[in-house]
């Protein structure tokens, strides 16, 4: 684990608080009734909104809502990462050369157990991108990226590291990547989805790492946003 950095920056308490309520309407309301949102703004507004296109205007709202919620927060991160940057960059780049070793070492005992398989995550990016290629790349290079380290590694992990670092870890990790899988999972826990699991709890970790070595957020935030931009450049 890595040790503390001094001047880290945290969330106040208020901003615990309201963070806390978005983060759950992020992750329990919003998924249940953004499509009827959308529906009425568009009888509302006499236009058809199609599936693609609410998936696009929900990232830009909740990229709005984080940066009014969280504003101060990264305020103070930002002005963290540009008094450390040289220690910030190099936390990023050893953060992305993990990140792939560890990846690559995840894919090779999956293909050892499960053979060559499908991650629905993927896929369903890719027709998402293949649809609106215009206004999704910018949200999963940037919005998606800057959205989850906010609320996961700023919020929850930044919340529960002051009492275990460990739990920090354990938590933020596991809550990320039940985010990606539990959609596919709702029809019951498969071995393929349990590996699945597994797989987006490597990223979890890194990205903790990241943010927990240079005491900013942003080294998290950019490797995350390497990793999405890299993936969709080889798509």
């Amino acid at each position: 684990m890595a040790k503390k950095v001094a001047g880290t920056t945290q969330m106040t308490g208020m901003e615990r608080i309201a963070g806390t309520i978005f983060f759950l309407v992020y992750l329990l309301v919003m998924p249940l009734f953004a499509s009827r949102l959308f529906a009425l703004a568009g009888t509302l507004l006499g236009v058809s909104i199609t599936a693609e296109q609410r998936n696009v205007w929900y990232y830009y709202v909740i990229f709005a809502l984080t940066l009014l919620l969280f504003h101060s927060f990264l305020a103070r991160t930002s002005s963290f990462f540009f008094d450390k940057i040289g220690d910030a960059s190099r936390t990023w780049g050893v953060a992305l050369v993990v990140f792939y070793g560890a990846n690559e070492l995840f894919y090779r005992v999956l293909h050892l157990l499960m053979g060559t398989g499908t991650n629905l995550n993927d896929v369903t990016i890719a027709a998402q991108i293949e649809s609106v290629p215009r206004m999704t790349a910018p949200i999963v290079i940037f919005f998606v990226p800057f959205i989850e380290e906010v609320l996961f590694r700023g919020l929850v992990f930044g919340c529960l590291k002051e009492k275990s670092r460990f739990l920090g870890y354990a938590v933020s990790s596991a809550l990320f990547a039940l985010l990606y899988v539990w959609s596919f999972a709702r029809g019951g826990w498969t071995p393929r989805e349990l590996l699945l699991l597994a797989q987006y709890l490597v990223p979890g970790i890194v990205f903790a790492w990241a943010y927990d070595a240079s005491g900013t957020l942003w080294p998290s935030i950019l490797v995350h946003v390497s990793v999405n931009a890299l993936a969709l450049w080889m798509k």
